[in-house]
């Protein structure tokens, strides 16, 4: 990893400190071989989503469009336990977000969509009361 392979102006900490309100989890690029992390952090984190205009919320749900058109249901798996977790949303919003995307992302990929909600509800349910991330 050479230093000058780095985003131009990281603010590490910004960026790790907005992936934790974001996803409850972090990481660390010094710790990942490669610069993918360390944009994903400086960047993406402390640039995009700290930006003023939008909320953590609102980013959320633009997100959560943008995955369930691409048809990532790997990755909507975070954004829904995230939002769960966050108190962004709540079962049945989750649910009604997926009703809503079926319309506009079609019932191929809203099935996917479904599904991820479902086995994040159900793992979420599946928990001890109390027993954390």
């Amino acid at each position: 990893m050479s230093p000058e392979r780095r985003p131009p102006h990281p603010d590490r900490a910004k960026g790790m400190a907005k992936m934790q309100e974001v996803y409850n989890f972090s990481v660390d690029p010094d710790a990942v071989p490669g610069d993918f992390v360390a944009y994903t952090v400086d960047h993406l984190f402390g640039d995009v989503w700290s930006r003023p205009g939008l909320s953590v919320f609102e980013r959320r749900l633009l997100t959560i469009g943008v995955l369930a058109a691409l048809g990532k249901t790997d990755l909507l798996d975070v954004q829904f336990q995230s939002a769960l977790d966050n108190a962004e949303l709540d079962e049945d919003q989750v649910r009604e977000v997926v009703v809503h995307l079926t319309h506009y992302v079609g019932w191929p990929l809203a099935t996917g969509v479904s599904e991820a909600a479902e086995r994040v509800i159900a793992r979420r349910r599946a928990k001890p009361a109390g027993g954390g991330a």
